[in-house]
C-alpha cells in the first residue's frame, strides 16, 4: 500500500488582476508521505499559501494534477470535495477563522455537525481542548482568549474528525515568538502522537528548526526539497 498521501504533478496556477496574469505556481511537482511534518518554506509572495490551497482542494490549478489519497482532486465537483476537506483534511488559517458568536467548544465541533459526521467524532472535542490545553476556557467565546489560545482552538477543530492531514497556512503569523514556539512544539507532538501529516507554510526561519522536511519556493518555482538536518547532521 502507497505511503504517499499528496502529490503535485507539474502544478501551475495563474490568476488575472485586471489585465495582468500572475502566476503564483509554475510546473511544481513534488510528493508528501504519510506521518511527515514538512514546511513549505520562502519569502511572502513566493507561492506557499497557494500550494496549500491546492493541497486542500480550496482551489484548483490552471494546469497540471493534484492527488490527495490517491484521488485527482481538481475534477471532483465541489459538493463532493467539501465532504473529503469535512473527513480528511484539516486547515489551520493564520487569523484563526474562528466564528465569534460560538463559545470554543462549538466553534471545534462545529465540523462534526457538517455531512452527517458521528457522533463519535464529537466526544473527541473534550479531549482534543485538554490536548491543546483549553479544556477550563471551552465555554467562553474567541474573543476572550489570546492569539496564541486562539491559534490553539483552531488546531483542535483542524483535528475533531480525524484528519489525515492538516494544513497550516503560516500559523504562527500573528503570534510572538515565544507563543509560535510553542504552536509548533504542540504541532509537532500532535504528530508524533497521532500520526497526522502536518504541511505548514512559513518565512520564519525560527520556527523551520521545528520541520523534519523544508519544501522551499520562491518566484512560485520548487527551489530544493531537503529533510531537515540538525547540528549532528541527524535529521530531525
Amino acid at each position: 500500500m502507497s505511503r504517499e498521501i499528496l502529490r503535485y504533478q507539474q502544478v501551475s496556477k495563474q490568476y488575472k488582476l485586471g489585465e495582468t496574469v500572475i502566476h503564483a505556481l509554475s510546473k511544481v511537482s513534488f510528493s508528501v508521505m504519510k506521518g511527515e511534518f514538512s514546511a513549505i518554506v520562502g519569502p511572502s509572495g513566493s507561492g506557499k499559501s497557494t500550494l496549500l490551497h491546492l493541497g486542500a482542494g480550496l482551489d484548483r490549478p490552471t494546469s497540471g494534477s493534484v492527488f490527495l489519497n490517491g484521488q485527482e482532486i481538481q475534477n471532483i465537483k465541489e459538493k463532493d470535495m467539501a465532504i473529503i476537506r469535512n473527513q480528511m483534511v484539516g486547515f489551520i488559517f493564520q487569523t484563526f477563522n474562528l466564528i465569534p458568536v460560538l463559545t470554543i467548544k462549538e466553534n471545534v465541533e462545529y465540523p462534526c455537525l457538517l455531512y452527517s459526521a458521528t457522533k463519535h467524532n464529537r466526544y473527541r472535542v473534550t479531549e482534543l481542548l485538554e490536548l491543546v490545553g483549553l479544556a477550563d476556557q471551552m465555554n467562553k467565546r474567541p474573543n476572550m482568549l489570546s492569539g496564541g489560545q486562539r491559534q490553539r482552538v483552531a488546531i483542535a477543530r483542524a483535528l475533531v474528525n480525524n484528519p489525515s492531514i492538516v494544513f497550516a497556512d503560516e500559523p504562527t503569523a500573528n503570534l510572538d515568538h515565544a507563543t509560535g514556539e510553542s504552536i509548533m512544539a504542540l504541532l509537532l507532538q500532535l504528530n508524533v502522537e497521532l500520526g497526522t501529516t502536518f504541511i505548514f507554510s512559513t518565512h520564519d526561519p525560527r520556527i523551520m528548526d521545528k520541520a523534519r522536511r523544508i519544501i522551499r519556493v520562491e518566484d512560485g518555482r520548487l527551489l530544493a526539497d531537503t529533510a531537515h538536518l540538525d547540528m549532528s547532521g541527524q535529521t530531525v
